[in-house]
């Protein structure tokens, strides 16, 4: 099983990624609210600003603090792990 290291330790299935999105827009920010309400948020931001939502198959809704670009950057490398690349 391939994992994407989302920031602080926490780890999703690359899997299991729906898509990855910036959390600006109002769309995203109903799916963060209805995640919350239905008790499927993941919150992996450590009490750091949101900069990414992270869509899962199983409907559940990810929030990392790591920027979708960085993510992405990282789901395109072999090596996940955070190396020098900190916020």
């Amino acid at each position: 099983m391939r994992v994407l290291n989302i920031g602080f330790g926490n780890m999703v299935s690359l899997d299991k990624i729906v898509s990855i999105l910036a959390p600006d827009a109002a769309p995203v920010k109903r799916i963060i609210k209805d995640g919350k309400n239905s008790g499927e948020l993941i919150d992996a931001t450590c009490g750091r600003k949101t900069q990414s939502v992270i869509v899962m198959d199983s409907g559940h809704v990810v929030i990392s603090a790591l920027r979708p670009e960085l993510l992405e950057n990282r789901v395109m490398r072999e090596d996940n792990s955070i190396g020098e690349e900190n916020f």
